[in-house]
């Protein structure tokens, strides 16, 4: 029956309209906690329209381009671990991949989680579910297994880190990663360096990385992410701009860091992850 089911949610994927899959069907392990007074100011002051919360059920929703390649990317927005901004960090992003033949996955990831003692690791978890899913149903979805990639915004770029590098127990990695102002793995005390615990294993999927210089310390994040990188020999390509602050996603604010879309695209060219589709 279970195999039925997909099998009927493969064909409906095969329209223009995107398909969304639970990623737990039991449930997703672990307990979510009540919100706390910050999280309940952070949402009040900062929320949008086009932001969404308290996902307890998390979901992967699938966008197929006309023509698919073979290539898929897991989209994770950002929104500091307590709501996802969706739409120029989440379904903006998919609808540009469509048009590189990329088939995108808008991963609707457990949050809040701010207020837990280890704010990604139900991110985290849901990622890996979404990249072993993705695999799974890869011969159905017309989807190279060993194509899969991970995008991340701010909280989803620190995501698409932990699960890169910083991984206490296996998991399933992406193929590559796509790192656009994520940070929060520098010490506070001196951020000139990861935090205690963090490191790049010399198995770290390929990486993207792309920031603004103007945003914070999150360059810095990224130029170490990268040195770490280039000392191992691992794949990797940095993109510093002179403007264009935090958050703009999608959004052409007129800054120099509305051309990481097109860097970003070349870089994948480059890497073999555009074919053109048959």
């Amino acid at each position: 029956m279970k195999r039925l089911i997909f099998l009927l949610l493969a064909t409906t994927l095969q329209a223009a309209d995107p398909v969304t899959l639970k990623l737990w069907a039991d449930g997703a392990p672990g307990k979510m906690l009540p919100h706390s007074k910050f999280t309940e100011d952070f949402i009040r002051t900062r929320a949008g329209k086009s932001t969404v919360t308290d996902i307890s059920d998390p979901t992967m929703v699938v966008y197929r381009p006309e023509k698919p390649n073979g290539t898929s990317v897991i989209v994770a927005p950002g929104g500091a671990y307590i709501f996802l901004s969706a739409i120029h960090e989440g379904t903006q992003v998919c609808e540009w991949l469509n048009t590189l033949g990329v088939t995108g996955i808008l991963l609707n990831y457990r949050t809040p989680t701010r207020d837990e003692a280890a704010p990604h690791e139900k991110p985290v978890q849901d990622a890996a579910r979404a990249i072993a899913l993705v695999r799974e149903h890869a011969g159905e979805w017309s989807l190279d297994p060993n194509r899969v990639g991970l995008l991340g915004f701010s909280a989803g770029g620190n995501l698409l880190a932990r699960i890169a590098c910083d991984r206490g127990t296996k998991t399933d990695l992406p193929n590559f990663g796509v790192m656009i102002y994520g940070g929060g793995f520098l010490d506070s005390k001196d951020p000139a360096k990861f935090k205690e615990g963090f490191s790049v294993p010399a198995d770290a999927p390929p990486m993207f990385l792309a920031c603004a210089h103007d945003d914070g310390q999150n360059p810095v994040a990224a130029t170490l992410l990268y040195l770490e990188y280039k000392k191992q020999n691992l794949p990797a390509e940095l993109h510093l701009f002179t403007k264009g602050g935090h958050g703009f996603g999608m959004r052409d604010n007129k800054q120099p860091i509305n051309a990481w879309p097109r860097r970003c695209a070349e870089w994948m060219g480059a890497m073999g992850w555009l074919p053109k589709a048959e």
